[in-house]
């Protein structure tokens, strides 16, 4: 299971992109709201209604949790003290988590969860990466840390640049969860590669 979480101010490219990706793959995926009802609201206005409520969540059986970017989206996300809680708690399980745009920077950045990691993020948001060794090169869409189990948060990451990579974030996903050949399959179909 993936929890794809949605506040209000998501960017609607990076969670549907990724909701859509994996469900093709055949990887279970729920979108959550944190806003305390069902409906989202994007940051360009379109309406999502969300799979379950966050208190709905059932994480022990979430193999990832999926931060999509997005202002003011990123913001509520890293306010929710719920998800903080959930989001450490991965961490030190060693279990996946995974953001884009704004959320590896406003989210596990603000919260240590990058320190000593390697990660990306939407351009202009470096200085709330932490510690991150921050990968900010047009050609690298995605970046894989799966840590080395050196000190601190031994989450596996996977993070993104924003709207344009949301497929390759997906695909990035898809490969952690099912294997390189699903994720070739996926985006042969949808004519990626």
């Amino acid at each position: 299971m993936v929890y794809v979480h949605l506040a209000d101010g998501f960017e609607e490219i990076e969670a549907l992109t990724t909701v859509d990706l994996l469900r093709r793959a055949g990887i279970e995926t729920e979108t959550v709201s944190v806003t305390g009802r069902l409906p989202a609201t994007g940051a360009h206005g379109v309406e999502v209604v969300a799979d379950i409520r966050f208190g709905d969540a059932v994480y022990d059986q979430c193999e990832m949790i999926v931060l999509p970017g997005g202002l003011p989206g990123a913001t509520h996300l890293y306010e929710h003290e719920g998800l903080r809680e959930k989001l450490f708690a991965f961490a030190n399980q060693g279990k996946w988590l995974a953001a884009i745009c704004a959320a590896p920077a406003f989210v596990l950045g603000e919260n240590g969860l990058l320190d000593g990691r390697r990660a990306t993020c939407y351009p202009g948001c470096e200085g709330k990466m932490g510690g991150a060794e921050v990968i900010q090169d047009p050609t690298v869409p995605v970046v894989v840390d799966e840590g080395d189990g050196a000190g601190g948060p031994k989450a596996k990451l996977i993070t993104s640049r924003g709207p344009a990579t949301a497929a390759a974030f997906a695909l990035a996903i898809i490969e952690a969860l099912k294997g390189a050949e699903t994720k070739e399959q996926i985006a042969r179909d949808l004519l990626l590669e």
